[in-house]
């Protein structure tokens, strides 16, 4: 496909995106997305190791990979040849921002650390996204989400109550959350290097990303003491605010104060429920909430999700469906705002992806093009740093750099 010119309000930012699997891609999509140039460097072995993972393809090309490296061009390069570092510290001159997401050290053993790389642009942004940081007791640990779902505290507050076994998120929290904390951390110092021209280094981690998602829970800590448990789709200081099983479904009811309860109450019309002394306050549904829910649950039996939620609607309480995710890509909300788009691949053709979640009245940023075969823009990018046709040439026959004729993939340019 031919891109759409480059929009959006980080238009003009070059980003070089030395990062692998999900943390650290979902960082450099968010930044592609608002308009920066991201260049998806990978190794000529097989590439980023979500190239490889045992997901679904389209056509070969896996989808995991496509979706978080959309909007991206692609570089294939041999950091560990000593041409390969000298391409890296020419693109690193030119360049805004530089993400990586290696173990501790890997970096400056080859010998392209924050240190080096600021030598060649003092204005360079050095985003580490690890597991626990680059300070500390575990800066030199391996980092994956489930682990940092336990350590931060989320594995201890997730699941369906007390006595049962610890439960993870289902999607992939700490990780997806440390990519965008990143991107939150790099435009803050893109904006602090637009003003003073310094560069400087973004670190954050997945242990971190954890940590955020527990506020209200560790709020309460900090309050009482006493470390808050799971509690199902319930809400630790409303009641009630959960999920409820319906006739043909389940939907979810936030009835989480005192209007919204009132509103409640009319669309059961349940004289009982209403007078019941232990229910009239917040703090009583809280301390009675099997009660409450047994009460409530009672009703919602009786009939379908559909009517539930017009009559709810209606009357001004929060409520809504539990969709599956192929449900939630269908849904009129879900189109409205633009959240899965198609784009056109170079090999698995028209494919869908999920769209920007920030949406820009006067800087509009969106998804552009689809995520690069294996070194893909491998020339292109090459001659916009300076090397010469011939000199790109020997770099490909020496195995520095590679495109994609040379990983067995078809040879196409957008």
């Amino acid at each position: 496909m031919t891109a759409r010119p480059q929009q959006g309000p980080l238009a003009g930012m070059r980003v070089l995106d030395l990062s692998h699997v999900m943390a650290g891609p979902i960082c450099g999509l968010m930044l592609a997305d608002m308009g920066a140039d991201v260049i998806k460097i990978e190794s000529l072995d097989g590439g980023d190791t979500s190239r490889q993972m045992l997901t679904p393809s389209i056509k070969g090309e896996p989808a995991s990979f496509m979706m978080m490296n959309r909007n991206k061009r692609g570089l294939a390069l041999d950091l560990k040849k000593p041409k390969g570092k000298e391409v890296l510290k020419r693109l690193t001159r030119g360049a805004d921002v530089l993400i990586e997401n290696y173990r501790y050290g890997t970096m400056e053993k080859l010998g392209l650390g924050y240190d080096t790389l600021q030598a060649e642009n003092p204005g360079l942004i050095y985003c580490e996204i690890s597991g626990y940081g680059r300070t500390g007791p575990l800066a030199k640990k391996g980092g994956f989400d489930l682990v940092a779902q336990g350590m931060s505290g989320l594995m201890a507050i997730t699941g369906e109550g007390p006595g049962r076994p610890p439960v993870k998120v289902g999607s992939p929290i700490t990780d997806i959350t440390a990519g965008l904390i990143a991107a939150m951390g790099v435009a803050a110092a893109y904006a602090h290097k637009l003003k003073t021209g310094q560069g400087q280094r973004v670190d954050t981690s997945l242990f971190e990303a954890g940590v955020t998602h527990t506020y209200w829970q560790s709020a309460i800590a900090f309050a009482t003491g006493v470390s808050p448990g799971p509690l199902g789709s319930a809400h630790p200081l409303s009641a009630p605010y959960e999920a409820f099983e319906t006739r043909d479904g389940w939907l979810t009811l936030g009835a989480s104060n005192q209007k919204t309860w009132l509103a409640l109450l009319k669309v059961l019309d349940d004289p009982a429920l209403a007078n019941d002394d232990r229910f009239k306050e917040n703090a009583g549904r809280m301390a009675e909430r099997p009660a409450l829910v047994a009460a409530l649950s009672a009703h919602f039996k009786q009939r379908t999700t559909a009517d539930w939620l017009e009559m709810l609607d209606n009357a001004g309480v929060p409520a809504g469906p539990v969709l599956s995710i192929k449900e939630m890509h269908t849904h009129p909300q879900t189109l409205a705002r633009d959240m899965v788009p198609v784009v056109e691949h170079a090999t698995a053709g028209r494919i869908q992806t999920i769209g920007s979640p920030v949406k820009f009245t006067g800087t509009p940023g969106g998804i552009r093009r689809a995520a690069p075969l294996l070194g893909q823009h491998t020339r292109e990018i090459l001659g916009e740093v300076g090397y010469a046709a011939n000199e790109i040439a020997d770099l490909l026959a020496e195995t520095v750099v590679a495109e994609p004729s040379q990983n067995g993939g078809e040879q196409k340019h957008d």
